[in-house]
């Protein structure tokens, strides 16, 4: 009797662990309706399409991330714009894909944030086909901060000036 309760029990724990482990374990998603694709793959496109890439850096449980997909990535103009203007790429900061970077070393997603001194997620960046950095934008974005950055972008006002001082003389 006491082995059948014991097996019984056993079996129960070990599948709520495997089911919590499984739930804990899930990747983090990248906003629906775009067509994210990995770093690597982003790169190789850059370089035929002459695109700026275009990176969020992101991770399962993260608020602001939830937050930015519903209120922002939502938005049909910012998918529209991005999507034209951009080779677009999902990094999971927790994951552990391989990513190649332009010098040539092999890195893995979760190794992406430090190596860039990203503390926090939501993390966006702005890069040069060739995957050199142009502008970083951490945190929430609204849709508004999104169709400026791209103005700042596609208009390559990063040549010229800061995105301070490009927002300044937008708003006057």
């Amino acid at each position: 009797m006491f082995n059948q309760i014991f097996h019984h029990y056993f079996i129960k724990s070990l599948i709520s662990f495997v089911l919590l482990f499984t739930w804990f374990s899930v990747h983090a998603k990248p906003p629906a309706n775009y067509p994210f694709t990995s770093y690597n793959q982003a790169l190789r496109a850059a370089k035929n399409s002459g695109k700026k890439i275009f990176v969020y850096y992101g991770r399962f449980g993260c608020g602001y991330c939830d937050k930015t997909n519903k209120e922002s990535f939502s938005n049909n103009e910012i998918r529209k714009l991005y999507t034209k203007n951009y080779e677009l790429v999902y990094i999971d900061a927790e994951g552990g894909k391989r990513l190649h970077l332009p010098s040539g070393e092999r890195i893995t997603e979760q190794q992406f944030g430090p190596l860039n001194k990203i503390i926090g997620t939501p993390y966006f960046m702005y890069l040069e086909s060739d995957g050199r950095i142009i502008f970083t934008a951490p945190g929430f974005k609204t849709a508004n901060d999104f169709i400026q950055f791209d103005k700042y972008i596609t208009g390559q006002h990063y040549k010229k000036q800061s995105f301070a001082e490009f927002a300044k003389d937008a708003s006057s």
